[in-house]
């Protein structure tokens, strides 16, 4: 309870530490914290749902009821703490009863144990423009055969017979864009192994393993993580620089003085409205972006390479083309010509996360 004069421990911690002298008994073991065998009870009782309708499904701006499939209010633990901790002392008695109402049936509950979830961190290359990161399901249906989490989770979860697993990356690329240099940093969570312990050499034989079973992508630096080093994965992602290279169609030629005029362009700001092509499934905003150096090349009469360094969120494509004059200024603004991109290349993602194994062990506890 906020803002309460009385010190309470909390049933679940006092419960908790009850349960656990009771599991040591009946196990032969001893709780550790430290170790990566988990057990979860859980427990219910019909009560939980009991006498909710005078609880608000919206408190100070906070959703606290979650929508199931049949569109029922489902009450979990966290909905009920969440909602209940956030109550003065003066409103309790509005929706507890007090003293509270008594119990006429046992609960019931449940055991489960699992194996704590193995994170390999590393780097993965895409070298195919016919590849999406994260397996494309639309309505049901597969866009393409494969993805870059399937072709490195798949070996992954195999080598350590976990039940599930999920791919993290620090942001993603479309799929007919490709990621070279260095490669964009990655990370998976291996879900309840029934193999633990990695060492550095089988790690590397599951990064070798991943490389030479297909042509389409590789890794680098693979690594065991735990789990608090992930979260680097997330952090700073929209200050994080890019490096791109686009190809670039100008049906007339463009002369040397409008490619020198760009060329020394720095810190360009743009203004992006959420792109056409996303717009199905991206909330319409205004996102500020900053293009922070340009650099553009004659490849022919043409054809020009344009190469440039973004601040991470960047809508490349619309910075070339202008997105009908949703991305102000654009390429084509700049140039007052009408500029149009053919292929779209990340060259580097300036993130130094996780560490190069050439730096380090590589099995990081």
């Amino acid at each position: 309870i906020k803002n309460s004069s009385i010190n309470v421990i909390p049933i679940k911690e006092s419960l908790k530490y009850k349960i656990i002298q009771q599991v040591d008994e009946l196990s032969l073991k001893k709780n550790c914290s430290k170790s990566t065998v988990l057990v979860d009870l859980v427990y219910s009782h019909e009560t939980n749902t009991a006498d909710l309708s005078k609880i608000p499904q919206k408190k100070s701006k906070k959703k606290y009821f979650c929508k199931t499939k049949n569109s029922q209010p489902e009450v979990t633990n966290q909905v009920m703490e969440d909602f209940l901790s956030n109550l003065k002392e003066s409103e309790i008695s509005k929706y507890i009863s007090f003293p509270p109402l008594s119990v006429r049936s046992l609960c019931t509950f449940s055991v489960n144990t699992c194996q704590e979830s193995i994170f390999i961190a590393g780097r993965y290359n895409k070298y195919s423009r016919e590849l999406s990161q994260t397996p494309w399901i639309i309505e049901g249906e597969r866009k393409t055969e494969s993805s870059v989490q399937d072709l490195i989770c798949g070996k992954m979860q195999e080598a350590v017979q976990a039940s599930d697993n999920k791919f993290i990356s620090s942001g993603r690329e479309d799929v007919d864009v490709l990621m070279l240099g260095k490669g964009r940093p990655f990370a998976v969570e291996l879900i309840n192994p029934k193999v633990s312990g990695l060492e550095r050499n089988i790690v590397q034989e599951l990064q070798d393993a991943i490389n030479k079973s297909t042509d389409l992508i590789s890794v680098r630096d693979l690594q065991v993580m735990h789990r608090g080093a992930i979260q680097k994965l997330k952090e700073g992602e929209e200050e994080k620089k890019k490096l791109y290279r686009a190809r670039i169609w100008c049906p007339l030629p463009i002369s040397a003085e409008k490619i020198d005029s760009v060329c020394i362009l720095k810190n360009i700001v743009l203004m992006q409205k959420t792109p056409i092509r996303v717009l199905h499934r991206r909330p319409l905003i205004t996102r500020e972006r900053t293009i922070y150096e340009t650099n553009l090349t004659r490849v022919d009469e043409f054809h020009y390479d344009l190469f440039i360094t973004t601040q991470a969120g960047t809508y490349v494509k619309e910075f070339v083309h202008g997105d009908f004059g949703r991305t102000n200024p654009s390429l084509r603004t700049l140039l007052n010509a009408d500029v149009d991109i053919l292929e779209l290349d990340v060259q580097n993602v300036e993130f130094d996360w996780p560490p190069s194994c050439d730096d380090v062990n590589c099995v990081n506890d």
